[in-house]
């Protein structure tokens, strides 16, 4: 099972490579995409909200309902073919959200495993807290996703991630 993480600029690339069954779009509102060519709508989760760690006036913060929604479409992905997981920068609300899914789908598996290979694989990753967060209570991870990402570090200054895979082992 693979989860692609990508920027939106790339997303037409990606989508044309590696033929996705599963998209999962994390955008404000107003930036939000129609569902690309190669993909069904049906298959094509939207998520309207903006890359902030704390509700701040006039901007979408992510909130349990939102990553509630991400974990059940994670969960109707029967990984078959790839599912791209893209937000404006494949950096921060991609990754968390990618992050979130591998979580799920592997009850079993260990969180800083998962946060280290997601390093290996993106030196820009740095995961919205706030999605780990929420995320972390939802599955019942006692902290340790939160804890994981910590452990990754930071990763510098970069204004746009490059597409990398997420391999799920369920």
């Amino acid at each position: 099972m693979v989860l692609i993480v990508s920027p939106l600029r790339l997303l037409p690339r990606v989508i044309a490579a590696r033929a996705p069954s599963h998209l999962l779009s994390l955008l404000p509102p107003e930036e939000m995409i129609p569902t690309p060519a190669g993909v069904a709508p049906a298959r094509h989760l939207r998520v309207g909200m903006h890359d902030i760690p704390a509700p701040i006036a006039g901007l979408i913060c992510p909130d349990a309902a939102m990553v509630e929604d991400i974990l059940d479409f994670g969960r109707s992905w029967d990984a078959a073919s790839p599912m791209v997981v893209h937000c404006f920068a494949g950096i921060s609300r991609s990754v968390a959200s990618a992050f979130a899914i591998a979580c799920e789908r592997d009850p079993h598996a260990d969180e800083l495993e998962i946060a280290l290979a997601i390093r290996r694989a993106s030196p820009s990753a740095f995961p919205n807290r706030r999605i780990v967060a929420l995320a972390d209570d939802i599955l019942g991870r006692q902290g340790r996703m939160a804890e994981a990402v910590e452990a990754m570090g930071g990763n510098g200054f970069v204004m746009e991630g490059v597409p990398f895979d997420i391999q799920v082992r369920r």
